[in-house]
């Protein structure tokens, strides 16, 4: 007969993951086996993800920034063989990101490929949650050139924000981004309020998930070895995210802020969720 991980136990585990602890660090820190942590990660990430997908909707937002983050499984898309990729799913994988520029929320996330099907597929997700006509910004992609059009036909106001880049021959010898000169407001589609073209929240938002994920850390050895958990984890973050964790200028958590939730939730709140689909299943 398998162990049973107590209450308390859970709660230990999905803490510590959710401020951004290795697998094995919590291994370490709660005495729950490595194989066990990943199976709660698993099964309380799948019902976070089910959870915001029932009750993230009708989303009154007005303003909607959008912005993808890279990360990788098993390893780099450089690295990718033959071999590896028999074994398992493998490479780069981007995590597009969808925020509330006034309650701060997390409208929606997706783990696919940088190219024009999975920014199309993204924001149709988007569309179908909101309740209203939005402003949104993004970066000068060109995939999002047919994304937004085939998701909102026309009915957005819709800019991108293309960011101005120097020619540093030293910053090619060194980790770090190139240096960025400047930033042009283009128009696309509508007629979006120039104040209001910014992707500064949503690039927060990313600070947010490599900070709180340690799967997301540059250069260790930390990332992501299978796709299914590396998706649980982006979807327990996002629960803890938006209804677990205050904001600091709003003073509330997003769900809160935009009316979804009518409390703080607690990391137990959350475990209980995978119970509840487990009952549900049954």
């Amino acid at each position: 007969m398998a162990n049973v991980i107590s209450t308390a136990k859970k709660i230990a585990v999905i803490t510590a993951l959710v401020e951004g602890c290795s697998v094995r660090s919590t291994v370490r820190m709660t005495g729950v086996s490595k194989g066990a942590v990943l199976r709660l990660l698993v099964s309380v990430g799948a019902a976070c993800a089910d959870y915001q997908d029932r009750s993230i909707r009708n989303v009154a937002a007005r303003r909607v920034q959008v912005d993808e983050i890279w990360s990788f499984v098993g390893c780099k898309q450089k690295n990718v063989t033959a071999e590896k990729i028999e074994a398992g799913t493998c490479g780069d994988v981007w995590t597009f990101t969808a925020i509330d520029a006034q309650t701060k929320l997390v409208i929606s996330w997706m783990v696919g490929r940088r190219d024009a099907g999975c920014a199309t597929d993204f924001l149709r997700d988007v569309e179908g949650r909101l309740s209203n006509r939005i402003q949104l910004t993004t970066d000068g992609h060109k995939m999002y050139l047919t994304a937004v059009p085939d998701a909102f036909a026309s009915n957005i106001d819709y800019a991108q924000l293309v960011k101005v880049y120097g020619n540093d021959p030293e910053g090619q010898k060194r980790y770090s981004p190139a240096q960025c000169l400047g930033t042009k407001r283009v128009d696309i589609i509508g007629f979006p309020d120039h104040e209001h073209i910014s992707t500064s929240y949503v690039e927060r938002q990313n600070l947010n998930m490599r900070m709180n994920m340690r799967r997301f850390t540059r250069l260790t050895n930390a990332f992501s070895k299978k796709l299914d958990n590396h998706v649980a984890m982006i979807a327990l973050f996002h629960m803890h995210y938006n209804f677990c964790r205050i904001h600091q200028t709003l003073r509330v958590t997003p769900a809160m802020e935009a009316g979804i939730s009518s409390h703080v939730w607690s990391i137990q709140e959350i475990v209980t969720l995978s119970t509840q689909s487990l009952s549900q299943a049954a």
